[in-house]
């Protein structure tokens, strides 16, 4: 099946060559939609996609409209360097150049210039806050570090989100998206309903009020996440206990069995590595998907080009939300309020978003504290020990025994659709102490202002005989979070919000050179967070234009990552390990003093191997190992860097019937923001300090934020295509390229890759092809890559799926229908592990718009 999505992929490209059409009305098109498209994002004042200095991409709403995709969130997967990964069927996170998650601090989102992310995140839930598909009138994508222009998260690229202003685009739409997914019994659910509803009023008054209205509902059931590979499969390699007969048996998404709920039993002068049952995540969590958002706009022109735009956006969330473990989001809500008043000379800016978890929850504190919930850990282990040697007693098989204790041992256990179950899960869900619950309770806030000024604009005469342009910029952010005493506290006064404040600006300066075929460019950003000392960030573009059709560009700049909230104050405990934001406020004295679980797991299994193999005493086995065991090398956070070349090119060539845009860049990054394990033993006295580390009763574990040592080195490249055949048809096609180069000291440290290298796609348009009948296709492939975090390591599976559609206008009645599928042929597929399997979704969309009111 690999060869027919590469041989759809070819006969694209083949045909974009190949067929070649002189009509002046097609080359009029070609002319108008990429010579003469305006984008703004990437130096924020308009300009032609052609003189962009640094890469850009954009999807139109209407072209998204003609593929398989049911949103244009979602057609993002066909852009040119962009990476979709799904955590459920209502979260999809959009990454570019490397370095993916599934709380991507590194990619900034924004809508009409406004950030969407959830404040204690740092990063969006998707597109929760952002517009919905009738309001949406392109996404412009930076792919690469923004951080000269924008600040805040944009180290990796950023999109920026435009909608339809009511003064141009005026009417009532309204569109039914209804569908069917979890078709074929790929999963436990037989077929289930997907619906999404969206409504889009929008009127002008006067020429100068105008009203825009938007609200969106979204229900069905998610994607499912049962993968049951064993993440202990060697525990107990010493003892040949693998498979099902591994007592350490942790399933990728079986939670309450991981590291932190096992424990080593001697168990017959051998040592076993055993842990709790654990609950698989079909068992405990909910995979209904209720999402609603909604917005209203109110836009005054008080005179020419002045424009005030004032709205309030809210959202209620339903849907599984991932990151070092899988979290419910249950009545999660974002509501963000926001002042905009932009001339031609000078724009203001200011926002609020307030964040709300609602009733949401950790699986894995919930698994972990309803099996705790009828039995400690002492009495389960206990009762294991005991039980374990009774069957060895009585003639039982090891791999047996093991079985016979656990089943011993879980007697009295709260099984899932019982009643005694179901009222201690709701128990459970409402406790904010992950030591004994599960409620994730976050309250928090962001606010943020910024201004631009156009000099060029208010002195115009000036700039004009120099030929250049000069824009100026500032933004101030503050995160203001509610100390739950779970998930935040403050460590300077427990009883007051903590805060966290950035503030920064920038200075732009383009010339033109060489009757306007050189354009070059030069921007300085100043930033400064609390607890960091200021940070310069320089940009250096040019691009240089022989002739309308041809452009080249080259640009090297830096960027700055200052710590999330989460990432610098969190202070969580989570099965025996407490995470510990990597600012010295929070983590004072822990980095001096732990050693790394890395020598720590390495120490254990050491001695496990010589008291199963050589027969010598644990304390021996303990004294033989003790120098493996190291002390942890990390500190306290620094802000992370990033030193950025690139090259691109644009052009129409082939009688101008093809569009070309390629890219090259080469990333160095130094200071990565990333985790590291590490345990401090409950003594102080160097000698007893093996002895302690080896239990995990005698030891305080944590999970810090810090520094990666490795300077990483990654690389890569994009080309994209775009061919009008004919009048009826329209071919797209890209590749990209995306490869970690090296690491210099390669600690392991630095946050996974997490990306294919090789990513691509070739879409099919053809409008009318009988009357107001149109249709496309999309085939879309991607190679294996190595994965990491926290919830699980591993390899993620090359896959290759397809979308489809066909569409027809009834011009009459004002109504579009569309009929489509993503992953067509329902071949399931996973882009993050410890993520969902995801299959086909089939549905009918129905769009009813008029101009009228």
């Amino acid at each position: 099946m690999k060869l027919n999505v590469y041989i759809f992929l070819l006969f694209i490209s083949f045909k974009s060559f190949s067929q070649i059409e002189n009509s002046k009305k097609k080359q009029d098109s070609i002319k108008k939609e990429d010579l003469n498209e305006i984008v703004i994002t990437a130096s924020r004042r308009s300009e032609k996609i052609m003189r962009s200095p640094i890469s850009i991409e954009q999807l139109k709403s209407a072209e998204a409209k003609k593929m398989g995709s049911p949103s244009i969130y979602e057609a993002l997967e066909n852009v040119k360097g962009v990476q979709i990964i799904t955590p459920s069927l209502g979260f999809k996170v959009i990454n570019t150049r490397g370095f993916a998650n599934s709380t991507n601090v590194r990619f900034a989102q924004l809508v009409d210039g406004i950030d969407n992310q959830a404040p204690h995140l740092g990063a969006p839930i998707a597109n929760a806050l952002g517009a919905n598909d009738l309001d949406i009138d392109k996404i412009e994508i930076i792919p690469g570090t923004a951080a000269a222009l924008y600040g805040m998260s944009a180290i990796n690229g950023l999109a920026n989100i435009q909608t339809k202003n009511p003064f141009e685009y005026q009417g009532i739409s309204i569109q039914q998206l209804t569908g069917v997914n979890h078709v074929g019994n790929i999963d436990r659910f037989s077929p289930k309903v997907y619906s999404q509803f969206n409504l889009r009023f929008a009127k002008a008054f006067s020429s100068k009020f105008a009203l825009k209205l938007n609200a969106s509902s979204t229900g069905g059931t998610d994607w499912v996440a049962d993968d049951r590979t064993d993440l202990a499969s060697n525990a107990n390699a010493s003892t040949n206990l693998y498979g099902t007969d591994n007592p350490a048996y942790d399933e990728v998404n079986g939670y309450g069995n991981e590291s932190a709920n096992r424990k080593t039993l001697n168990l017959n002068g051998k040592n076993y590595v055993v842990a709790r049952t654990g609950y698989r995540e079909t068992d405990i969590s909910d995979y209904d998907i209720k999402n609603y958002k909604a917005d209203i706009g109110l836009y005054f022109r008080p005179k020419k080009d002045h424009e005030l735009v004032v709205t309030y956006k809210t959202a209620l969330i339903n849907t599984i939300y991932q990151r070092s473990n899988r979290f419910r989001l249950d009545d999660y809500t974002l509501n963000q309020f926001s002042a905009d008043y932009h001339t031609p000379i000078f724009q203001i800016k200011a926002y609020a978003t307030a964040e709300n978890t609602g009733n949401s929850y950790n699986m894995r504190s919930l698994a972990e504290n309803m099996d705790r919930a009828y039995k400690s850990d002492d009495k389960w282990f206990a009762d294991y020990t005991t039980a374990y040697k009774n069957a060895i007693t009585n003639g039982s098989a090891i791999a047996d025994a093991h079985k016979i204790a656990r089943t011993t041992s879980d007697k009295g256990r709260f099984e899932p659709g019982t009643e005694a179950y179901e009222q201690k899960k709701n128990e459970l869900i409402n406790i904010n102490n992950w030591d004994i619950g599960a409620a994730l309770r976050v309250k928090s806030t962001l606010v943020h202002a910024e201004g631009l000024l156009n000099w060029d604009k208010a002195f115009t005469s000036f700039f004009e005989k120099i030929d250049a342009k000069l824009l100026s910029g500032f933004d101030y952010r503050t995160y203001i979070i509610v100390p739950d005493g779970n998930y935040f506290i403050n460590p300077v006064n427990p009883s007051e919000n903590l805060t966290y404040q950035k503030t920064g600006g920038f200075t732009q300066l383009t010339k033109d050179l060489l009757q306007d075929k050189l354009r070059l460019g030069a921007t300085l950003r100043i930033d400064k967070s609390d607890y960091f000392d200021v940070k310069f960030t320089p940009q250096f573009t040019a691009v240089y234009s022989p002739k309308e059709t041809i452009s080249f560009r080259a640009s090297y700049q830096n960027g700055y990552r200052f710590p999330s909230i989460f990432e610098g104050f969190s202070n969580v405990n989570s099965g025996g390990v407490k995470r510990v934001g990597g600012l010295r406020i929070m983590s004072d004295g822990i980095f001096e003093n732990s050693y790394t679980k890395a020598s720590i797991d390495k120490f254990q299994s050491q001695v496990n191997n010589d008291v199963n193999t050589n027969g010598i005493t644990q304390a021996q086995a303990i004294e033989k190992n003790k120098n493996t065991l190291q002390k942890n090398p990390y500190t306290y956070l620094k802000p992370e860097f990033v030193n950025s070349f690139e090259f691109g090119f644009k052009g129409i060539a082939l009688d101008k019937n093809l569009f070309i845009d390629a890219d090259f860049y080469y990333n160095a990054y130094k200071n990565f923001i990333a985790q590291v394990e590490a345990s401090i033993a409950n003594t102080t006295y160097p000698t007893e300090i093996p002895t302690a580390l080896y239990s995990k009763n005698t030891q305080n574990r944590y999970r810090l934020w810090t520094n990666s040592k490795s300077k990483i080195y990654n690389y890569g490249g994009s080309l994209g295509l775009k061919h009008r055949l004919d009048e009826t048809f329209t071919a797209l096609t890209n590749l990209t390229y995306t490869k970690l180069d090296r690491t210099d000291d390669k600690d392991g440290l630095e946050d996974g890759f997490n990306t294919p290298e090789f990513n691509v796609n070739g879409t099919l348009i053809a409008d009318n092809i009988w009357r107001n009948l149109g249709a496309s296709a999309t085939a879309r492939y991607q190679n294996n890559f190595n994965y990491v975090s926290f919830l699980v390591s591993g390899t993620v599976p090359a896959y290759w799926s397809m979308d489809a559609q066909i569409n027809y206008n009834f011009k009459k009645t004002g109504i579009i229908a569309k009929f489509g599928g993503t992953n067509i042929l329902n071949k399931p597929y996973t882009s993050i592990l410890g993520g969902p399997s995801i299959g086909g979704l089939y549905y009918l969309s129905l769009v009813w718009e008029t101009k009228k009111i």
